[in-house]
């Protein structure tokens, strides 16, 4: 099963990734825990170009080929030998964040991104767990972690604000795959809900 993980930054949806890949590990599940843009060593160099530096670096429309390019060598060398090695993806973003920050938040470029991820992907998620949270919480969180990777942040609570509707629209779009899970209660309590979705997708 693919399963990825959406939300605003600072929604926790990384931790969450993480503290269910050690819940399903936990119990004999195969799993490989990865993440988006990144998760084969060439998508984690565009990583760098992508969510470092100045936030005008890149136009939306270079910023889709990059990301494109990130997911393709992704998918070719992690998510799918995984997949047919029969073990659980958790992806930290995938497609859906592209539709977001670049096809929606820096002008209306969804047809692209779309295009271009039915021309080079041509895969979704069975699973998507939205961590929905506040934006001005949300990017409250994501600015005090005081990393090197904020470029997406640095554009301001409108974007966040922005996102966070967007998210939404998709979990309405796309209703087969997504769950959205209310992310601003205790760690543990988020964390029980996307274990009992998972079980029952499992099973």
């Amino acid at each position: 099963m693919f399963i990825s993980f959406e939300g605003i930054d600072g929604s926790g949806k990384s931790t969450q990734a993480r503290v269910l890949a050690e819940t399903l590990r936990a119990v004999g599940h195969e799993v490989v825990l990865t993440r988006e843009p990144g998760g084969s060593p060439g998508a984690e160099e565009i990583r760098a170009l992508v969510l470092e530096g100045d936030p005008d670096r890149w136009s939306a429309e270079t910023e889709i080929l990059l990301f494109t390019a990130a997911r393709r060598d992704h998918l070719e060398r992690t998510i799918l030998p995984a997949l047919d090695a029969g073990k659980i993806v958790l992806c930290d973003r995938f497609a859906d964040s592209t539709r977001m920050y670049q096809g929606l938040s820096r002008g209306d470029l969804r047809a692209q991104v779309d295009a271009l991820h039915s021309l080079m992907i041509g895969r979704e998620p069975d699973l998507t767990l939205l961590i929905d949270m506040d934006p001005a919480k949300g990017l409250a969180r994501a600015k005090g972690r005081n990393g090197t990777e904020e470029r997406f942040e640095d554009f301001g609570l409108e974007l966040q604000e922005q996102m966070r509707a967007g998210f939404l629209g998709l979990a309405q779009e796309f209703a087969a795959r997504f769950r959205v899970i209310d992310g601003d209660r205790p760690q543990d309590v988020v964390a029980a809900d996307v274990l009992a979705i998972v079980q029952a997708e499992l099973s």
